[in-house]
């Protein structure tokens, strides 16, 4: 799990992040996010799992596997970013690799100067 200083924990933080974040949409998830002035401002992740997604165990299933991928960006040294994903149903039944990939080129889209040009 990744440590406190990593994680959205706060309504009204991700109430901002879902608002004013820009959103990238993907097959299992989507991605809002809100780049935070300041490079040695620790990353901050948080999640939303719908029952939609299914039944509690399925929605941990997914939640875990979310976090594990978040705690690889966090060791790759991630910063000065809050990110909320919100899992779809789709999400249950996608393999790890999958969720994985879809979610690093989703924080991959929002961090680019290409893509904050666009907007």
């Amino acid at each position: 799990m990744p440590a406190r200083r990593n994680r959205v924990t706060r309504g009204e933080d991700y109430r901002r992040t879902l608002r004013a974040g820009r959103r990238v949409g993907g097959a299992l998830c989507i991605t809002h996010a809100v780049l935070r002035s300041g490079e040695d401002t620790p990353a901050r992740y948080g999640f939303i799992i719908s029952k939609a997604v299914g039944n509690a165990v399925t929605r941990n299933r997914v939640r875990r596997r979310m976090k594990t991928v978040v705690e690889r960006q966090i060791a790759g040294g991630a910063t000065g970013i809050d990110v909320v994903f919100r899992a779809l149903p789709a999400a249950a039944d996608a393999s790890f690799a999958e969720l994985e990939h879809e979610m690093t080129r989703a924080i991959a889209r929002i961090t680019s100067p290409k893509e904050a040009a666009r907007t």
